[in-house]
């Protein structure tokens, strides 16, 4: 077993860019324990005046929309160009194991076989959005170890992706041509929070369809408010597979980072994701500690128990539990 590394060695491991220290450092913030808990945040303390200059980019889309296909070769292209780039891959967690079960890091074999790149499968650990619970945490380590571009890829099982526009600069919808509404229904939730709208796999026979596809999105983006001020939301076609659009497509993301920093937008986006973590954080902390007070968790057997029975209304039931825990309003 690995011995345990002091905050000094880990924040000289992270700001070296050492991948092993790196991952050991997102690890710990992951990490349930108390003390990883508090080696983590000291941590992420010492390294945030090193944070915040990178591109953060998310990407969501249907299953089958060839996510990690298109990241791989967008990445190897920013690898080119002499960027460096992490890829934070969010995976449903297995119920059985607690565990990612995609295993996106082995399907982008030739990315993680860069130097300049950096692989981070994480378990989604049941969180909505789409997004790990410490996907935020990731993000500032990776940028600290002086990568120039993040990119979180998102279940994209299609939940509200809300949380994931909540973290990133600019958030990529990635969509298939010729896919019927039903499979692309996660669209409607999200076209409004999308900063560009790639349609992949245009390639072969599929280039009329990606082509009217576009014209479609584009249309419909006419009935929506922009995702941000000034930004007319772009629909682009694209074939990761034979690695055509891409370079346009990046093109985009740096016109829309031009545009935030321009307006000051991105300092405001970066504020606001830094209070919308704040509130989560101190929600989450909040559920825990009520549900750690004595007599609070057979309270909520009971009160599931009453509800079933219907001996009790769930708001009675849920009064009941708040006494419990001791927060009815004083004077009641």
């Amino acid at each position: 077993m690995r011995p345990r590394q002091s905050l000094e060695e880990l924040k000289e491991a992270v700001l070296a860019g050492d991948r092993g220290g790196l991952s050991r450092a997102i690890t710990l913030a992951e990490s349930s324990r108390s003390d990883d808990q508090a080696l983590a945040q000291d941590l992420i303390a010492e390294l945030l005046p090193g944070t915040g200059k990178a591109i953060r980019v998310g990407i969501t889309g249907v299953p089958g929309a060839g996510k990690s296909t298109t990241i791989e070769a967008l990445g190897l292209q920013l690898i080119g160009q002499g960027k460096k780039v992490a890829v934070l891959v969010i995976d449903p967690t297995s119920a059985r194991t607690g565990g990612s079960i995609l295993g996106d890091k082995t399907r982008m074999n030739k990315l993680s076989a860069e130097e300049d790149a950096y692989i981070r499968p994480s378990p989604s650990g049941g969180v909505l959005g789409g997004v790990a619970r410490k996907t935020r945490e990731a993000m500032l380590l990776c940028e600290a170890a002086g990568f120039d571009v993040i990119i979180v890829e998102s279940v994209g099982v299609g939940q509200s992706e809300a949380e994931l526009a909540e973290m990133v600069d600019c958030l990529m919808l990635l969509l298939v041509p010729g896919a019927g509404d039903e499979l692309q229904g996660i669209k409607r939730g999200i076209m409004e929070l999308a900063d560009m709208i790639v349609v992949n796999k245009a390639d072969g026979d599929r280039i009329p369809l990606a082509k009217r596809a576009r014209g479609d999105y584009r249309h419909a983006l006419r009935m929506l408010p922009p995702s941000t001020p000034g930004w007319e939301t772009p629909v682009q076609i694209a074939s990761a597979a034979e690695g055509t659009g891409l370079a346009e497509v990046w093109e985009s993301v740096e016109a829309h980072r031009a545009l935030l920093e321009e307006t000051g937008l991105l300092e405001e986006r970066r504020r606001h994701q830094t209070e919308r973590w704040l509130d989560s954080m101190i929600e989450e902390a909040v559920l825990a500690a009520v549900h750690s007070r004595r007599g609070v968790e057979e309270a909520i057997e009971s009160a599931r128990a009453d509800v079933d029975a219907e001996k009790a209304t769930v708001p009675q039931a849920t009064q009941r539990v708040i006494e419990a825990a001791g927060l009815q309003e004083e004077g009641k």
